[in-house]
C-alpha cells in the first residue's frame, strides 16, 4: 500500500490548487502521509521520501518535475489541468475513480529517457543541465540568424546558419522538434534527435542518434545565443561557447495505470485535439 506521496502544483492557478488540496485530503483519509508544494519552489524535502509524485497541472508541471526529480526513484502520475496533455496520464475524473489502484500501487512504472547538456567552453563553463523534452541552441537577436557549429562523437557534421538547434528526447519528439519538422519517436526510445530550426545552406533534416552519442553545440555568432531546456530553464551562452549533449544517465519514471494502451492512439488523439484548439483560437 502507498505510504507516502507528494502533490506538485503550479503556482498561480486556482483549478490546478484546489484539485492539489482534492488530491491531498484524499490520500491524507486513506492515512497517506501527504505533503503539497509548488513546482516552481525549491525541492521539497518530501522529494526524497515519497513513493509516487502526483503532477496537478499540466505537462510543464510534468517537465518541471522531472529535473526536480532527476536523482530520485519516485514515478511521476500526471493528473491534467484543462486541454489534453501529452504526459498528463489521467483527468481529475480519472484519478478519483482509479484512487484505489493508486493507493494500492497497482501500476506500472515506464522508464523516459532524459538528455544532460554541460556547457564545455566559454565563459559559463561548467553549467549543467538535465532535461525530459529537449536542449534549445537559439538566436538571442529576434531576425537575426545564429551560426551553430554540430559535431557527432568528435566529427564534424555541419555549420548551420539557423534559428535554432533542438536535441529532443523520445518525449520531447512531439515537441518543439515536431513542429520544425523532426520525426516521431516512441517515449521508451533510447535515441536523441537533433533538428535544425529553419536552417539555410546546410542539412535541413534532424539526424537521429546512436543511444551513445555525443552532440556538441559550438555558437559562431558573435552575439552568442539562448540556451533553454525544456522551453522553461534559459542561460545565456557567449559567442564561442560550446554545449555537449548526451543521454543523460537519469531517467524520468512515470507510473501508468493503463501501460497497454497504444502510444500511436494517444498521439493522434492530442495532436487532433491541438489542432482542433488552434483552428478554435484562430
Amino acid at each position: 500500500m502507498l505510504k507516502r506521496a507528494l502533490v506538485l502544483r503550479p503556482g498561480g492557478m486556482g483549478p490546478a490548487l484546489a484539485l492539489a488540496d482534492r488530491i491531498a485530503e484524499a490520500f491524507a483519509r486513506a492515512d497517506v502521509e501527504v505533503a503539497v508544494a509548488d513546482v516552481w519552489g525549491s525541492a521539497p524535502d518530501a522529494l526524497a521520501r515519497a513513493e509516487l509524485i502526483v503532477c496537478a497541472g499540466g505537462d510543464g508541471t510534468v517537465l518541471r518535475t522531472a529535473r526536480l526529480a532527476v536523482s530520485h526513484d519516485a514515478p511521476i502520475l500526471g493528473v491534467n489541468m484543462g486541454r489534453l496533455g501529452f504526459l498528463t496520464g489521467l483527468s481529475p475524473d480519472g484519478f478519483f475513480r482509479q484512487l484505489d489502484r493508486i493507493l494500492a500501487r497497482d501500476w506500472e512504472v515506464e522508464r523516459r529517457l532524459m538528455v544532460a547538456g554541460t556547457v564545455v567552453g566559454g565563459a559559463e563553463a561548467g553549467l549543467a543541465f538535465h532535461g525530459l523534452n529537449d536542449i534549445v541552441l537559439s538566436r538571442r537577436s529576434p531576425g537575426r540568424p545564429v551560426y551553430v557549429e554540430l559535431d557527432v562523437d568528435g566529427e564534424r557534421v555541419a555549420r548551420y546558419r539557423c534559428d535554432g538547434m533542438i536535441v529532443a528526447t523520445p518525449t520531447g519528439s512531439t515537441g518543439y522538434s515536431l513542429s520544425a519538422g523532426g520525426p516521431i519517436l516512441a517515449p521508451v526510445e533510447r535515441h536523441l534527435v537533433v533538428t535544425p530550426v529553419s536552417a539555410h545552406l546546410a542539412i535541413g533534416r534532424s539526424l537521429v542518434l546512436e543511444p551513445s552519442a555525443v552532440v556538441t553545440l559550438s555558437v559562431g555568432s558573435e552575439e552568442g545565443a539562448i540556451l533553454t531546456v525544456d522551453g522553461q530553464e534559459d542561460a545565456p551562452l557567449a559567442g564561442g561557447a560550446r554545449v555537449a549533449v548526451r543521454a543523460s544517465e537519469h531517467v524520468a519514471r512515470f507510473a501508468l495505470l493503463d501501460p497497454s494502451s497504444s502510444f500511436y492512439g494517444h498521439l493522434a488523439e492530442r495532436l487532433e485535439v491541438q489542432l482542433s484548439s488552434a483552428m478554435n483560437d484562430g
